[in-house]
């Protein structure tokens, strides 16, 4: 490809590609950072200066090949910058997603023995030094942001400017040690310690290698190209796998310019300042985005509602007749809504990390951005199906890149099993783990991915049900995805999360999260009282409001699969509590024991389930709650439905 260096066997290292691009296009944008409302520019240059520095500082304070470095905060062209770094010197880094618990810190930084920690700020520095007795691996915690540092007093600690003096120093003193160092790095040296979703136990560290990872996103590339000067906003957490392949290895094949956000809070506005030519964006931003904008259309008129309505099915059914959207649609209301969320100059867009709802899909399709669904895993570095631009199938995550290979594993009679993959970029195997590493890999390099799925016969793409553990059976013997109804009721502006329960049991009962900014602008409306989550939830019209959602769905769905009852939460479903990974997938295990006496009250004959728990929030502070949840029927029995 024209637009990817022309020998990536020589450029196998990201430390190589930085320093190719910094000799061929040294003033070209990188990178770009939002701060105090200016977007600051580093170009490849400013790039490769900052991480030449950052690799000679960490080599004075005797950090070494082989030794691993833990890097925890916000996206920061720091971030990136010390990654390279480390790669530069022959080490591996690991990242922490940034609102990750101490404990969870503590056991990620044990398990990869980090010497050295980059952290962000004081929030983060604080994690580490609270946990500095179960981590004696630790021997120096840098902080790139100085504010509120000054009252430390910890020997370990020191400010990323003092690194850089320290490697500038270096750097004068011998100029070609950076480039030594380069030099003598390996495609096959382990780079990167990625963590697992960790979905049903703690996440293992998967050990990926630049050389590989480069050969599988020059497959990626082909399948969904880009070109120079192309801008990405990066708003996922870099320790997951696909930011690391957007924001990091992709970013340095084809020269895009990587766009940081202020703040996650402002990442939407300073999108459409960018207007980036590509995003991936989690299913759960998707979701939000397209429940904003039906709930914005709460507001408007009558006439406008109409409008809308009217165009989204226009645009439905184009889309469904000619793969197209509706021109008339498009010029009326979605071209300006494009243009309000930033995606007028969308060549791809993307979504990954878990199943995004049909209805979703359908929606952001039939208003012209080019949606596609990614599949893969960690362990695979990332994606390896994807959909052609001309060949959207929103039921399936599209067929495999060039160089990938899936299979299906002991299918049934309808052709559904486990998938099985491989591929050029795939991990070498756990870090620390060989059991595990044996437990997933053949002896023919074929990875057990967990997943249920099939290929469609009329066009070759791949469906994935659901996890293999989680597919669900009815004590009448139906087989259930409860991710592929949950995705189907989050399309509704009013509706978070869904837990649907239903394994072994007599009928499917669903345990819902509101949308909580939505549902409470929707109450005020109605001139509804209520004082926080928890009185919110409880509210005789909330209820009523969900119902009608739950029905709409499940006039959707086959007998055997619709919810027969369902309750509203008393709290959103949490990262901090264990309940959802922090790629947001939900951990049903843990659900099915935190809230087993609830599942038990779903499942009896009572109107209302009462609770009496405490909560503890992030900064330890506890508080105790006490409410009863009601049970809504919808099975036709209208003495029990107390909504």
């Amino acid at each position: 490809m024209a637009n990817l260096h022309p020998d990536i066997s020589i450029y196998d290292t990201f430390p190589k590609l930085l320093a190719y691009n910094a000799e061929h296009w040294p003033n070209e944008v990188a990178l770009r950072e939002k701060d105090f409302g200016i977007w600051k520019q580093f170009t490849w240059s400013d790039y490769q200066e900052l991480v030449r520095n950052l690799a000679l500082g960490l080599k004075d304070l005797g950090f070494g090949r082989g030794d691993a470095v833990g890097l925890i905060g916000d996206n920061r062209p720091e971030w990136v910058a010390g990654e390279i770094a480390v790669h530069a010197v022959g080490g591996m880094i690991f990242g922490i997603y940034q609102d990750s618990l101490n404990d969870e810190v503590a056991y990620l930084i044990n398990y990869a023995g980090a010497r050295v920690i980059l952290a962000e700020d004081e929030e983060q520095v604080d994690k580490v030094l609270e946990i500095t007795e179960q981590c004696p691996c630790v021997e120096h915690v840098i902080y790139s942001d100085p504010r509120g540092m000054r009252k430390y007093d910890d020997p370990r600690l020191m400010s990323l400017e003092e690194l850089l003096q320290r490697g500038a120093a270096r750097h004068e003193a011998n100029p070609e040690a950076y480039h030594q160092s380069v030099a003598s790095g390996k495609g096959e040296d382990t780079a990167i310690l990625c963590p697992t979703s960790g979905t049903t136990s703690k996440p293992k560290l998967a050990m990926l290698q630049a050389g590989p990872m480069l050969k599988h996103c020059e497959d990626y590339l082909q399948a969904d190209p880009r070109q120079p000067g192309d801008n990405y906003v990066s708003v996922l957490p870099l320790p997951w796998i696909m930011e690391q392949v957007y924001a990091v290895c992709q970013a340095l094949m084809v020269r895009l310019t990587v766009n940081f956000v202020e703040e996650p809070e402002t990442q939407m506005e300073d999108l459409r300042e960018i207007g980036p030519h590509f995003v991936l964006l989690a299913p759960r931003v998707w979701e939000t985005l397209a429940a904003d904008v039906q709930a914005r259309m709460m507001d408007a008129s009558r006439f406008k509602r109409w409008i809308y309505q009217f165009c989204i099915r226009r645009a439905i059914t184009s889309f469904k007749q000619t793969g197209k959207p509706s021109k008339l649609a498009y010029w009326l209301i979605f071209k300006p809504l494009k243009d309000r969320l930033g995606f007028s100059r969308l060549c791809s867009a993307a979504t990954g990390g878990a199943a995004l709802g049909p209805d979703t899909f359908k929606f952001f399709l039939s208003m012209g951005v080019p949606l596609r669904q990614i599949y893969g895993q960690t362990e695979l570095a990332g994606a390896y199906t994807i959909h052609a631009a001309d060949d959207v199938d929103y039921d399936s995550v599209g067929v495999p890149f060039a160089g990938s290979d899936i299979r299906i594993d002991n299918p049934d009679e309808n052709g559904v099993g486990e998938i099985i993959a491989r591929n050029p970029g795939m991990f070498s195997g756990y870090y620390k783990n060989e059991e595990a590493t044996r437990e997933s890999i053949d002896e023919d390099g074929w990875m057990s991915t967990g997943d249920a799925g099939y290929f469609k016969k009329e066009n070759g793409h791949l469906v994935v049900i659901d996890r293999i553990s989680d597919i669900a059976v009815t004590e009448c013997g139906a087989r259930f995805s409860p991710q592929f109804i949950e995705n189907k009721l989050k399309f509704s502006p009013f509706i978070a999360e869904v837990v649907v329960l239903g394994h072994e049991r007599s009928f499917l009962t669903a345990m819902i999260c509101i949308r909580f900014d939505i549902v409470a602008k929707w109450a005020e409306k109605r001139g509804i009282a209520f004082t926080n989550y928890i009185n919110l939830s409880a509210q005789e019209a909330v209820y009523e409001r969900i119902q009608r959602e739950v029905e709409a769905v499940n006039e959707t769905l086959p007998e055997a699969h619709r919810i027969k009852k369902f309750l509203l939460l008393y709290k959103q479903l949490d990262a901090d509590d264990g309940e959802l990974t922090r790629t947001r997938k939900v951990r049903r295990g843990v659900i099915r024991e935190v809230y087993s006496d609830i599942i038990t009250g779903l499942y009896s004959d009572i109107a209302s389930i009462p609770v009496d728990t405490v909560i503890t929030f992030q900064d330890g502070t506890t508080s105790r709650v006490q409410t009863s949840l009601r049970v809504v029927h919808l099975d036709g029995d209208k003495d029990k439905d107390v909504a």
